[in-house]
């Protein structure tokens, strides 16, 4: 029976082994402070499961010694033997039980929006972002005439961006009753309450190639529009481009990405 749940023990730790080499090779790509106190956490969790596994469950009781009687029926010592056998094999609900908890003990954790932020932007600080068709519902100059309609999908990702990045947003209006209705909009929708993002941040021109000009000047690490002849102009100056547009570019660049929408791109549909 020793032998048994030695055999056992070590074959658990082979599987618990094999599982913590795969999931830290992926780990140790994308690391941070968070990261490394998950794993330290996790290594001292081992560690005490360890020691706890190893520590006797307490003193086997002695088997009390039964007088056999003189004579034995041959059915009595086939029974005993029996029951001596079976002693020693071990209880598949228990195996479950075990297995079932070392899988929800190494459940991946799920990182935040903020780090995905971080991970999806490549740690980049400056981003531009245009906004008919990305933040806003509409998408031409001409329907903000009429009024300007924050996407309410996308606000958590918006804000999150602006907590990490210098963002910038820009967009071609066709008079100054366009300008009010889309920082209006942005006010009402909680963006500028979080401190990341101030009126004049947000950029108006009357040309789409004012937009493009906006770009060059900031140099930001990321640029997110949904123009593709603009992405197409600005692949040679910009670090990163999103692309955000349900048809992909027929000969992308390597540095140009494509989402339908900015939090398709951030996995946040």
């Amino acid at each position: 029976m020793a032998d048994n749940s030695k055999e056992d023990f070590l074959q658990l730790v082979k599987r618990v082994g094999a599982f913590l080499t795969l999931k830290f090779s992926n780990l140790f790509r994308h690391l941070d402070s968070r990261s490394v106190g998950a794993i330290a956490g996790l290594a001292f969790a081992i560690v005490f499961t360890w020691r706890l596994l190893r520590t006797p469950s307490g003193p086997q009781r002695r088997q009390q010694k039964r007088q056999a009687p003189t004579t034995s029926t041959s059915g009595v010592s086939s029974h005993e033997s029996v029951n001596a056998s079976s002693s020693g094999v071990s209880d598949p609900s228990e195996d479950s039980r075990t297995q079932n908890v070392i899988d929800e003990f190494f459940q991946p954790v799920k990182p935040t929006l903020g780090q995905i932020v971080r991970q999806r932007l490549r740690e980049g600080r400056k981003v531009t972002c245009r906004l008919l068709g990305v933040i806003l519902e509409e998408s031409s100059p001409e329907e903000l005439q009429k009024q300007a309609t924050v996407r309410s999908s996308i606000l958590e990702v918006l804000l999150e961006i602006t907590r990490f990045c210098d963002l910038y947003l820009m967009e071609r209006v066709l008079d100054d009753e366009s300008e009010k209705k889309v920082l209006t909009a942005l006010e009402d929708a909680g963006v500028f309450t979080s401190g990341g993002l101030v009126k004049d941040k947000v950029l108006f021109c009357s040309t789409e190639n004012g937009r493009t000009s906006f770009v060059r000047q900031l140099e930001p690490d990321w640029h997110i529009d949904s123009n593709p002849e603009i992405i197409t102009q600005l692949a040679r100056f910009i670090k990163y481009q999103l692309h955000i547009s349900p048809v992909k570019l027929e000969r992308p660049g390597s540095n140009v990405f494509t989402a339908t929408s900015l939090e398709q791109f951030f996995g946040c549909v």
